[in-house]
């Protein structure tokens, strides 16, 4: 029987996943994620925005890798502040960072079976859990090969992996589909909706097309606020055939940020 965690227990209790209020989040010295309210529970979250708009540091901030500057976050049920034990939440969530680091020389399987150890899985059920996470991302075929013979997309799905292991109540992925060919992209769609029958799952990405695909939120941030969010055949009601874009979505994407930049400059 799988062991039901704190973090996990208070996710049932607590109506979002994610919950933040008037969030600010530094970049160095600058304030990346500026007054941002959002609250997301299960399902698949597409995130969205231009270079700079505050989505990577968000995300950091979501994983707890980057502390808030002011507001209130709350993750599935754990308050994120100076006070809170992050521990249980740290356990429930999945987390690939843009840029991960990893062991050249580890294979496959070495990398992934760290990984949950580190996020503190119980022994006896981390080589089944890391056998299933490398099948569900399709690297079976390379589970004892070294991480520095990968290509760039098999490395990104080895990040993947990592991130699943533990079954995540939260899954934050930045920029998963870099390096992937169409057809892994595809695997990757199928994956993530799921994921999302269960769990929330937070994609940022500038690929609009896998949003409107897999997603069944998108969230558009810009200078650190949330600009505006709804279902994906919403966003493409936003515009028009005068926007740029090739889809519906991709044109109300463009007109949004459009109409967003005409309000600041009034």
């Amino acid at each position: 029987m799988r062991t039901v965690s704190t973090a996990e227990t208070a996710a049932t209790i607590h109506p979002w996943a994610i919950h933040a209020q008037a969030l600010r989040v530094r970049a160095g010295r600058h304030l990346a994620v500026d007054g941002l309210d959002l609250s997301l529970g299960t399902g698949v979250h597409g995130l969205l925005g231009p270079n700079g708009a505050g989505k990577t540091t968000l995300i950091r901030a979501l994983a707890t890798v980057a502390k808030p500057a002011g507001g209130t976050l709350t993750l599935l049920g754990t308050p994120v502040d100076g006070r809170a034990d992050l521990r249980p939440a740290r356990r429930a969530l999945g987390y690939l960072p843009q840029h991960f680091g990893f062991y050249p020389r580890f294979t496959v399987r070495e990398f992934v079976s760290y990984m949950a150890w580190l996020k503190e899985m119980p022994k006896a059920d981390v080589p089944a859990a890391t056998q299933r996470a490398i099948d569900r991302v399709g690297l079976a075929a390379k589970a004892d090969a070294r991480l520095k013979t990968l290509s760039g997309g098999m490395l990104r799905r080895a990040g993947i992996a990592q991130a699943i292991v533990n079954d995540p109540q939260l899954l934050l992925l930045d920029e998963p589909t870099v390096g992937l060919d169409p057809e892994q992209r595809l695997d990757l769609r199928e994956l993530l909706r799921d994921l999302g029958t269960d769990a929330c799952v937070l994609v940022s990405t500038h690929l609009v097309e896998d949003v409107v695909a897999a997603c069944t939120d998108v969230v558009l941030v810009n200078e650190g606020r949330l600009l505006w969010q709804g279902a994906p055949e919403a966003l493409g009601a936003q515009g028009d055939a005068g926007h740029p874009g090739d889809s519906p979505a991709e044109r109300g994407y463009s007109a949004l940020l459009r109409r967003h930049r005409a309000e600041a400059t009034r």
